[in-house]
Parts: C-alpha cells; sequence; structure tokens
C-alpha cells in the first residue's frame, strides 16, 4: 500500500517517533519549567480521551496515563519532544469533574488561566471534545476562558470511531458552525480516533507547524 501521507505528516512522525519524556508536574506556576520552546497544551473534559491522544500523538502506548478517575490530575505535566527538545506538550487537568470539591475546582480554574494568560511560549492550545456528545457548556465555559485569555486554539473531535458517519458529520458540521463565534478558535477542525489512528498524522502535523511559527 502506497504512503499517502504529506511530508509535513511524515516529518512530524519521525520527530514523535524519537525522544519523547516526562518532564515534570506542576501543581502551581512557581514549579513551571523554564520557557525556552514552544508549547502545546492539551485540554478536555474528564474521560474525553486526552491521554489517549497523547499516546497516539507520541506513538506511545503509556507516556500519558490513562486515570480510571475522571479528574483526577489536578496539575500541569509537561512532555518533552525532540533532542534537543523541539516542542513541550501540556496535558492540562480536565474539567467539568462533579465529584472534585469546589476548592478543588476554584484552585484548576484560577492554574489554568493564569498559565494561559502569562505563558509566553504558548503556541496553541488543543480544546478535546467528545465526537459522541458535541460541544457542552463545561465546553464553551473554556472556549470562552480562551477567547478572554486571547489563546489561539484548535478544536479536536475524540473517539469519532464511536459514532455513526452519519450523526458524525452532523457533529462535526454544528462544532464547526459554533466555532465561527468564537474569535480565537482556530477555523479548521481535527476529527480524531486514538483507537483507529483517524486523524492522527495530520494533528501531529499541525502541533509541530504550531510550534514552529512560534519558535
Amino acid at each position: 500500500m502506497s504512503d499517502t501521507s504529506t511530508p509535513e505528516e511524515r516529518a512530524a512522525k519521525k520527530l514523535f517517533s524519537g525522544r519523547v519524556e516526562f518532564l515534570l508536574s506542576a501543581p502551581q506556576l512557581k514549579f513551571l519549567p523554564e520557557p525556552t520552546v514552544p508549547e502545546i497544551a492539551f485540554c478536555g473534559r474528564s474521560n474525553v480521551g486526552k491521554s489517549s491522544l497523547l499516546n497516539a500523538l507520541t506513538t506511545r502506548r503509556s507516556i500519558a496515563r490513562t486515570s480510571v478517575t475522571p479528574g483526577r490530575t489536578q496539575e500541569l505535566n509537561f512532555f518533552e519532544v525532540g533532542e534537543p527538545t523541539k516542542i513541550r506538550l501540556v496535558d492540562m487537568p480536565g474539567y467539568g469533574f462533579a465529584k472534585a470539591p469546589v476548592k478543588v475546582v476554584e484552585r484548576w480554574k484560577q492554574l489554568v488561566r493564569t498559565y494561559l494568560k502569562g505563558r509566553q511560549v504558548l503556541a496553541r492550545t488543543l480544546v478535546l471534545v467528545d465526537s459522541r456528545h458535541g460541544l457542552k457548556d463545561v465546553d464553551r465555559a473554556m472556549m470562552k476562558m480562551l477567547d478572554e485569555t486571547a489563546v489561539s486554539y484548535r478544536i479536536v473531535l475524540t473517539k469519532a470511531d464511536k459514532i455513526k458517519a452519519s450523526e458524525l458529520e452532523k457533529t462535526v458540521a454544528a462544532v464547526a458552525e459554533e466555532a465561527k463565534k468564537h474569535p480565537a478558535a482556530f477555523p479548521e477542525l481535527h476529527v480524531t480516533s486514538a483507537e483507529k489512528g483517524m486523524g492522527i498524522d495530520a494533528l501531529r502535523a499541525a502541533v509541530v507547524a504550531d510550534a514552529e511559527l512560534a519558535a
């Protein structure tokens, strides 16, 4: 079978197939690493498939541990890509957790908002949305926060293999239409399945392109 991937996709896969290492967890802003390379942040509702997507992008099985307890991660987790480091991936705490205490939620909001607003090396944020559910109010609140902090973001639909093609088409159309109303939203949606590999090559290439623009 011939390789239909683009040169950009092949180059991105080569980069991500090399060194990818966990750097640190930052429960507070004072623990953030030095802002020396472009960062791409990943955010989404708890159980949206963020860890699975990170594993698929980095061609690893467990670079980001999938947790059975949604909302468990309350820190910013940093991963370095490349030797020397070309990109840092930032795994942000899942939002929309129903069981978390109010104080934990407020601490999460403050950590995330301050990071998003003040991180000069943040090249792009990826907002992950479950294809089966489309945008929910907690996603809209996150998008509003990104609009207000002037942080540009890409919307990434996850678990696209878990829904009928006709339903997926409706979800894509609805999310794309709503995204037009958000000034910081990137116009192109990414439709992915970590399990099936759908859209992973294109998203990986987009991540590299965003980082290179910010370098």
